[in-house]
């Protein structure tokens, strides 16, 4: 079965806007898992310019699924993780700059970095993904750093989707395929929504879990969150 983990990053966004807590971040994280989300992840960044970091230690004695942390591992990020002991981190070389995610790490080139890292988390009994582009031996390196599991980065897939579905997911399925080859598990996320989810389980149907934020609360907007909800569920099975 491949977990639905919600981020509710975008909810945060949302309530910075205004300042206050409107809308609730916590009640939200509770109704999507109330309404059949398997996860909640979030991505405190260093400017707090959406979940902040104290968000996520009030979120975690709320959340009754699994709550991903996701992030670059610089030392605050680290210390967050480690202090509040979340289900699973993702590790994302993002720069401060980033508006959002757009690439996954160069296992290769920073294998010692992120041996050293995942150690530390697997220590504390933290699941560690490392995010990464659809490219087997970027999979293949992350499996040598201690991984868990690897999250694959979507983009590239989503934006091919419309031209040519079976071109775009051919690289995804042999990263897949890696993945399950060197015994790791398999996360994926980044601009999937109700348009090409099911295409992309359909042909990776090992996927553990897949990490959806932005689409699914654009689709609230309009469809409300419990069906919403259930609708990307619906796409996993």
């Amino acid at each position: 079965m491949t977990k639905l983990s919600v981020n509710i990053n975008k909810v945060a966004t949302l309530r910075n806007a205004r300042g206050g807590n409107n809308p609730d971040v916590l009640k939200v994280a509770s109704d999507c898992e109330r309404f059949g989300a398997q996860g909640i992840t979030v991505h405190p960044r260093p400017d707090e310019r959406h979940i902040r970091y104290n968000d996520v230690r009030e979120l975690r004695p709320r959340i009754t699924t699994e709550f991903n942390i996701e992030g670059n591992p610089i030392d605050r990020f680290i210390d967050l993780v480690l202090e509040v002991k979340s289900t699973q981190v993702t590790l994302v070389p993002d720069s401060e700059e980033q508006i959002t995610s757009n690439h996954g790490w160069d296992t290769v080139a920073n294998e010692t970095f992120l041996t050293d890292v995942i150690g530390r988390f697997k220590s504390a009994g933290i699941r560690t993904s490392v995010f990464v582009d659809a490219d087997c031996k970027m999979v293949e390196y992350a499996a040598k750093c201690g991984a868990d599991r690897v999250e694959l980065y979507t983009e590239p897939y989503v934006s091919g989707y419309a031209a040519d579905r079976e071109k775009a997911i051919k690289p995804f399925v042999q990263a897949a395929k890696a993945a399950r080859e060197f015994g790791i598990g398999l996360n994926a996320g980044h601009d999937l929504s109700l348009e090409n989810l099911r295409y992309f389980w359909q042909n990776i149907p090992w996927l553990d879990e897949v990490s959806i934020g932005h689409a699914i609360i654009c689709d609230a907007l309009y469809m409300g969150l419990d069906r919403t909800i259930k609708e990307y569920l619906a796409c996993l099975k």
